[in-house]
């Protein structure tokens, strides 16, 4: 990585390392237990021989429990403990919140210094239903709020939310890793969601937070096939880490232990299953490792083309040579690339880019071309991860996400997170309409059956131009999320701007090229642009709920990405504002350059986005003691029977009759539960009233 890293666990681009080291990492879940129930010097011993780094752990943890994890080596990933099940914020409610951050900063005074403890999770599994009745921004906004407090609090954790598929939409921007409990029977099924988890994830770090099976219900033969496919579909598909739930079948929760579940390694009484010992197995996969080519092409970059020469070096791949085409430089760049003893230099006339990746792949000898900007530095691993998506997939091209290194200047901070960066364009999770070519791959006998590169491209355009000639010869493009790049963006406004002149100029260029692909707003992509943020709600999204929002699986689409976050400690009322202006001139300055070179000049005009949809101010609230959870779903089963019908399956309300829109929500309060109803409209109002107020009957 491109900066220093301090911490004991830490992220490294999509990967985690402790101490430096680079791992996989081992989670399982560990309780909650009942009082005196279990000896963790014992069990946490256990937890070493079968193969963790780390135990997960629900709600506050008890310095034996801590000092035990420290004295065998394990670290503790703890799950803060708060009522998230409820109502907590809005109108009304915001005293509840506020009571909830003090009890979290009193949480972390007790044990957030204590040297086990590298991650905290800020809450598990907030329920679409109580995300829907608050607002599903308000309620990512408010796990933000969290993050931030604890990273205050204790910046030397790890710190993110515990989500699900039921509501993957709240995933919060500004956490360190992605963190998802995913519980799949079937390895097709489970192996595709990782694929799209990672899209989720955007730039960081993919940590399965929860994936188990339940013996109670099968057998331990059983839950030893799926936990290990389990876990090594994890890490064969470029996650960062697993977590297994659960170590034990002792299981203590709502005050009760549970006895009709068994998702432990181990029984009760501590005797290992089957499975104790799928997680030490070796889960890394064999496959075809042929010569692959990294080219380079420069141009007057003696400034930063050392770095990514140097990247190169050493890869975690046995089969690969390096190739540095020098496209006429002045500058000493020659000069410089002549210091390296591992790589072939190719020097020709100053003839732009699309004839620089030419020259270098005529002279490549691998089986597949590997192409990295000179701003970019590789990962480690990228090749490993690119042969991986090779050997087990037809794509004639492939690629992987391109990061942003952390910023050295206040500039460059702000313009990694301005529109405008190269960003991969995904038909579906796994196939991309485009891969920019910072980091792009393809077999060299795709290459030269579509004639290589547009040599009419001089600075860019031609990854854009390759991919769709590409894509028309038949050949499919891939994407692997393991694979990444550091890719330092511009470090002030004047590149930046300049960077997306030169962008305009490109499509102006493609335009001639292909007419057929541009609106008149420019490029019109199937697919969708993906630029490295996480992906969640946003003004520009769709949420698929299901029936009044029962869906197991409340997927989230967009026709944009949004941008990146700024880091915290790049924020400040100054970035604020450049970004805000930057991301105004942007469109205007690229559509400017598009239309000043295709000869159509005029003036693109600066747009306003509203939300598609919007709150109506007047609702009334009915609320009602319950004593079940599952009174939610009866009181919609009655509800129909009286009439109302499903809203829609996007639809933010969950029921509606003729004018009117019902939305139910089930909070949970200690060990009871309560349902409230927000109703809006004319029609059907004494009807919700009488259903409401005898639901607990």
């Amino acid at each position: 990585m491109l900066a220093a890293q301090t911490a004991i666990l830490d992220t490294d681009g999509k990967f985690f390392r402790i101490r430096g080291e680079r791992v996989f990492l081992k989670v399982v879940t560990y309780g909650p237990f009942p009082v005196g129930g279990v000896d963790h010097g014992f069990e946490l011993v256990q937890i070493v021989q079968a193969g963790f780094h780390a135990v997960r752990v629900y709600g506050e943890p008890d310095f034996a429990l801590l000092d035990a994890a420290q004295a065998n080596g394990l670290f503790v990933i703890v799950g803060l403990e708060w009522e998230w099940d409820r109502v907590f914020t809005g109108n009304g409610f915001y005293t509840i919140f506020e009571n909830v951050k003090e009890g979290i900063r009193r949480q972390l005074e007790k044990w957030g210094q204590h040297p086990a403890v590298v991650s905290c999770l800020v809450a598990n599994e907030v329920r679409p239903d109580i995300a829907r009745w608050l607002g599903v921004e308000l309620t990512r906004g408010s796990l933000e709020e969290l993050i931030d407090l604890v990273k205050l609090e204790c910046p030397h954790l790890l710190v993110a939310y515990a989500s699900y598929p039921s509501s993957e939409y709240l995933e919060p921007r500004n956490a360190d890793y992605t963190a998802m409990n995913v519980y799949l029977e079937s390895e097709a099924d489970y192996r595709s969601y990782l694929r799209r988890l990672h899209h989720i994830a955007g730039d960081r770090p993919l940590l399965i937070s929860e994936f188990g099976f339940d013996t109670f219900r099968s057998n331990e033969q059983k839950q030893a096939e799926v936990l290990r496919w389990g876990v090594q579909v994890a890490q064969s598909e470029g996650s960062a880490g697993w977590t297994c739930f659960a170590w034990s079948d002792l299981w203590y929760n709502g005050g009760r232990l549970v006895n009709d579940w068994a998702f432990g390694l181990v029984t009760s009484a501590g005797c290992p299953k089957l499975a104790f010992g799928v997680i030490r197995e070796d889960s890394l996969e064999h496959f075809p490792m042929p010569l692959i080519s990294v080219i380079v092409c420069v141009y007057n970059g003696v400034q930063r083309v050392g770095g990514a020469v140097e990247s190169l070096r050493n890869l975690n791949y046995p089969n690969y040579e390096v190739l540095v085409v020098d496209d006429g430089s002045t500058d000493g760049t020659l000069e410089l690339l002549e210091q390296f003893d591992f790589i072939r230099i190719i020097h020709s006339a100053h003839l732009g880019l699309s004839v620089a990746r030419n020259s270098g792949a005529s002279a490549a000898k691998g089986e597949i071309l590997s192409y990295i900007d000179d701003d970019c530095e590789a990962d480690r691993d990228y090749l490993y991860w690119l042969a991986k998506a090779y050997a087990a997939n037809d794509w004639g091209a492939c690629g992987g996400p391109n990061i942003p290194p952390p910023a050295e200047v206040e500039d460059e901070a702000v313009v990694a997170c301005a529109p405008g960066a190269p960003s991969h364009v995904m038909l579906s999770d796994v196939e991309a309409e485009h891969i920019p070519g910072c980091h792009l791959s393809v077999r060299k006998a795709v290459f030269d059956e579509i004639g290589g590169f547009g040599e009419q491209y001089w600075v860019a355009g031609d990854d854009v131009d390759f991919c769709w000639r590409l894509r028309e010869a038949g050949y499919k493009i891939g994407f692997h999320g393991g694979s990444f790049v550091w890719h330092r963006r511009r470090t002030n406004w004047k590149r930046y701007l300049k960077q997306q002149w030169g962008y305009g100029r490109a499509e102006s260029l493609l335009m001639e090229s292909h007419p057929e692909y541009f609106g008149k707003n420019g490029i019109r992509w199937e697919g969708c642009v993906y630029v490295g943020s996480v992906t969640g709600i946003s003004s520009a999204s769709v949420i698929y709920h299901g029936l009044a929002g029962e869906s197991p699986y409340q997927m989230t689409w967009a026709t944009m990405m949004p941008q990146r976050l700024l880091a915290r400690e790049w924020f400040s009322f100054s970035t604020k504002w450049k970004l805000i202006i930057l991301s105004a001139l942007h469109p205007y300055v690229r559509g400017l350059s598009r239309k000043w070179y295709s000869g159509h000049m005029t003036l693109p005009q600066f747009r306003c986005f509203r939300r598609k949809y919007e709150r109506s101010e007047w609702v009334d609230e009915y609320v009602s003691p319950v004593i079940s959870e599952n009174l939610r779903a009866i009181l919609i089963q009655r509800l129909q029977g009286e009439g109302w019908q499903y809203a829609g399956e996007y639809s933010e309300w969950d029921l509606t009759y003729e004018d009117s829109m019902l939305l139910v929500v089930a909070e949970r309060l200690g060990d009871s539960w309560r349902i409230r109803v927000r109703f809006e409209g004319l029609t059907g109002k004494n009807i919700v009233q009488k259903l409401v107020f005898n639901i607990a009957d």
